[in-house]
């Protein structure tokens, strides 16, 4: 039953990191991009951390996933700069006041990079 559930949310982190690259190879809006790179890591992080047992806390601060997922596995430091940034990044899009923030394709590639390694190691390690 809990892979089960684990394997429903990496389906919905790989439909978002799926939709990021449909819009980045449009050259579309790269803030959309980065919010759904930012939901496909925060869903991948949910689905590992349930995985180890973790009572899901309905939180999209991904530096705050990655602590906890630091717990289980303290590699996941690697990732903590990402976190915080994606995080505010999150946060400043999604909230008025203001227009979205600008984020340059040089960013966006790099994000997306990074995530797609914070991915790969999440499948690896819980094998699904």
């Amino acid at each position: 039953m809990k892979d089960k559930i684990v394997q429903e949310w990496f389906e919905r982190g790989k439909r978002d990191l799926e939709s990021a690259k449909l819009i980045y190879v449009q050259k579309g809006y790269f803030d959309e991009v980065v919010f759904l790179v930012h939901q496909a890591i925060e869903k991948y992080l949910k689905g590992y951390l349930i995985f180890h047992g973790w009572k899901l806390k309905k939180i999209h601060d991904i530096e705050t996933l990655l602590v906890e997922a630091m717990k289980y596995d303290e590699s996941f430091m690697e990732f903590l700069d990402l976190g915080r940034k994606i995080t505010a990044f999150y946060y400043e899009n999604r909230y008025p006041p203001g227009p979205p923030s600008e984020v340059s394709e040089e960013e966006v590639e790099e994000i997306m990079n990074s995530a797609e390694r914070i991915i790969n190691k999440i499948k690896a390690e819980t094998g699904l």
